[in-house]
């Protein structure tokens, strides 16, 4: 496997992947109406955003995407970072392709200024989360803007 920033050419793949993985990974805890919404946010116009306004990553087996995700600053921040649209292909899941696109996205430039990492969960990310370091925000379980809101600090 080989973890890489996403080029234009990737868009297309990436957004079908990320489809696939919400329409498998969400339907156990998700009504569909939430399903449609985050497909039809993912589109590819936002990820050709997150491009310009992150470092967004793919990660490849044989050429084919099997994940991706992103990090940027926290509202401009220089100390706080976010990531974000972390999806793994619901065939690869398990297989640690998640925690490598983390790990690459925590040792990115974003990453290694940043004195907190916010994610926002999705619920069936809690625990993929929790077990890469992740916290509930300020300790507690707030479920904002249709995520919950998890943090990690540097020691």
């Amino acid at each position: 496997m080989k973890i890489e920033l996403m080029k234009e050419q990737d868009i297309a793949e990436t957004q079908q992947m990320i489809e696939k993985s919400v329409r498998h990974s969400f339907s156990v805890l998700y009504p569909q109406g939430s399903i449609e919404y985050v497909v039809e946010y993912l589109n590819a116009e936002t990820l050709k955003r997150r491009m310009t306004t992150s470092h967004f990553y793919v990660a490849k087996i044989n050429n084919q995407i099997v994940g991706c995700g992103g990090i940027a600053g926290y509202f401009d921040s220089t100390e706080e970072s976010i990531l974000l649209t972390i999806f793994v292909d619901p065939d690869f899941q398990k297989q640690g392709i998640g925690k490598k696109i983390v790990e690459t996205l925590e040792n990115d430039e974003y990453g290694k200024r940043a004195k907190r990492i916010e994610v926002p969960a999705s619920m069936v990310g809690i625990p993929f989360y929790k077990k890469l370091g992740y916290e509930h925000k300020n300790g507690e379980l707030n479920f904002d803007d249709g995520h919950f809101a998890m943090e990690k600090f540097k020691k």
